[in-house]
């Protein structure tokens, strides 16, 4: 949709890959509305977490029992029992397998929920892309779109499938393991307690620190890559202007401060898990030290203390990870945010009741008193009124931003009318439905979009069950069989990114066999020869001629030689028509119509002369 005069400026800012990490607004309000989400997923997750509560259990035993081991070994004056030892390996040894088990099937099972409960996110997402009115599309970049479904949707993911296990395993582990060190001994306990305060003094101020350089270097890794898209999609005007050093040299500038500032990032993160050792390491010597003189005096024993030792990294390893859980976290839950935005956007309005279905319309279309304006203060359209007869060709013409293609837009009902009344046949299209509406009408637009495909494919796109015969028919009426049956695999060649393996012209020539194709009532025609050379304009004006027998047309055109067969050619300005009548009519008048003609026919007999 080309851009509109006058339409909210300032596109949202959008996070695609590399875009800072952002906390979400509300927090508890998305987490209970992504939970809504896992529905017939719940009986599983209790499944999972009684998986993950048996898990805990065999993990907070494994340090019990390799100290009832090392007791057994020291026991009775040095001589092992036997008995005891057997039992606690042997108890152990299936902890530990149990262990590895659930733990693979708590990943298992999480990653299926996560990814069906990701699958049903994202099919409402992009369902409800469908439904979106055309002005919400008008005023978001692509970019931010396609963050929203990949990017945020896959923190979500994340989040999920990774976060969720851990975060509940860990409140499990550290409440169980301070339970265990105060049985084993409360005086241990408060010993191993000591360093708690540092460990989160450190981890606060490095992450504190660290979160402001990775959302810097984020932001820089975003500007590099826009540049290179920028560059990758503008090569052939980088390569034009000779600016492949000017880009080179942009590049390295970039590359440069991400470097920096990704160095500074890494180092201050690496300061974190060298210190947290030592502070660790720093409650297990305390922790040796005062058990040791607890084990002397003969108030533990040895086995106790290396329970305690074990119950004691068991308790703070945890604690650093929860924190690196919340962050993510909060990224996911900030995606889930951003997707239930556009959720929660308005969509087109309903079809008002009793509405009824356009079939088989004659195409008189009547513009009663219309204004419209993408915004309350900025009027587009100010009372055009004009009535377009069965069958008959009307063209619009007049600088950019005059209000051609708005009248159009509102024709189709991709915008509704602030004031007046448009009718087709007679009847007020508001009380047509919409999807009978649109399927009257064909669009050729200046800017032609072709999908991922074959040329067959796109060009039976507006009609899936069009035979190869009827294809071949609509191709040839364009003038686009030409050059189908010069490519090596003719009507099955496969398609790049918009049809980027062929020239401008040959895809607006596949746009207008598409159109021919779906054989509709009314037709739109935006420029749909700007892109084709003067040659091949002439056969495409004959396949155009052609199919706009017997049906309403409306052309859009800045070439004005295009459009001298037209019934009615009406000169938009300002939003208003200001000149209407035929080709003959409008220069008889010498007006408007008369200097935009005469001046471009100059022009053109200029380039002539110049050539």
């Amino acid at each position: 949709m080309p851009a509109v005069p006058g339409r909210p400026g300032g596109f949202r800012g959008h996070g695609g890959r590399g875009a800072p990490v952002v906390k979400p607004k509300n927090f508890k309000g998305t987490l209970r509305r992504l939970w809504a989400y896992f529905g017939r997923e719940r009986k599983l997750l209790s499944i999972i977490f009684v998986f993950i509560v048996v898990d805990s259990v065999l993990t907070l035993s494994a340090p019990y029992l390799i100290g009832k081991s090392i007791d057994g070994m020291s026991a009775n004056h040095g001589k092992v029992d036997w008995g005891i030892l057997d039992i606690t390996i042997v108890s152990l040894f299936a902890a530990y397998i149990g262990d590895g088990l659930l733990t693979f099937l708590q990943g298992w099972l999480m990653a299926g929920v996560a990814q069906r409960i990701v699958k049903s996110l994202r099919k409402s997402l992009f369902g409800k892309l469908q439904k979106l009115p055309v002005s919400f599309f008008d005023t978001r970049t692509h970019g931010e779109l396609m963050s929203r479904l990949s990017n945020d949707i896959d923190n979500v993911n994340n989040t999920i499938s990774q976060s969720t296990t851990q975060l509940m395993s860990g409140v499990i582990v550290i409440v169980g393991s301070l339970l265990m060190m105060l049985i084993l001994s409360p005086l241990l306990t408060l010993a191993s307690l000591i360093t708690v305060p540092l460990v989160f003094l450190l981890t606060r101020t490095i992450a504190k620190k660290t979160s402001v350089m990775f959302k810097n270097q984020q932001v820089q890794l975003g500007r590099l890559n826009g540049h290179i898209e920028e560059t990758i999609s503008g090569i052939h005007v980088v390569k034009a202007f000779n600016h492949e050093e000017k880009a080179i040299q942009e590049f390295e500038d970039v590359n440069a401060t991400l470097r920096e500032v990704g160095l500074k990032a890494q180092i201050w993160s690496g300061f974190l898990m060298p210190i947290m050792n030592a502070i660790n390491n720093l409650g297990f010597a305390i922790v040796a030290i005062v058990g040791g003189l607890l084990a002397v005096e003969g108030h533990i024993t040895v086995g106790v203390i290396a329970s305690f030792l074990s119950y004691s990294r068991q308790f703070v390893r945890p604690l650093n990870d929860l924190a690196n859980i919340f962050n993510v976290l909060q990224s996911g839950v900030a995606g889930a945010e951003r997707v239930f935005e556009i959720l929660d956007e308005k969509e087109e309005p309903e079809d008002i009741p009793g509405a009824i279905e356009l079939k088989n319309p004659r195409g008189e279309v009547v513009f009663e008193n219309v204004s419209f304006g993408y915004r309350p203060e900025v009027s587009i359209l100010k009372n055009v009124s004009f009535t377009s007869g069965s069958g008959s060709s009307t063209a619009l013409v007049g600088p950019t931003g005059a209000g051609k293609t708005t009248i159009v837009n509102l024709l189709t009902r991709f915008y509704d009318v602030t004031g007046g009344t448009i009718y087709i046949d007679g009847v007020d299209i508001r009380n047509y439905t919409r999807d009978s509406l649109r399927k009257s009408f064909g669009f050729v637009l200046q800017d032609t979009y072709l999908f991922s495909g074959t040329i067959r494919e796109n060009i039976k796109y507006g009609k899936p069950d069009a035979t190869d015969e009827e294809i071949k028919a609509a191709a040839a009426a364009a003038n686009a069989d030409l050059f189908i049956k010069r490519l090596p695999n003719q009507y099955d060649t496969v398609l790049s990114e918009n049809g980027g393996n062929l020239s401008q012209g040959q895809r607006q020539l596949l746009a207008i066999a598409r159109v021919i194709l779906a054989r509709p009532s009314l037709l739109i025609l935006d420029e749909a020869t700007s892109s084709i050379d003067t040659r091949t304009e002439l056969h495409i004006q004959d396949a155009l001629l052609t199919i706009m027998q017997g049906r309403t047309s409306f052309i859009i055109a800045h070439r004005l030689n295009t459009i001298r067969d037209a019934d009615t050619i009406m000169v938009i300005n300002h939003g208003e028509i200001v000149e209407k009548g035929s080709h003959d009519q409008l220069l008889g008048q010498k007006g408007i119509y008369y200097n935009m003609f005469y001046n471009q026919f100059k022009n053109i007999e200029a380039a002539a002369e110049s050539s």
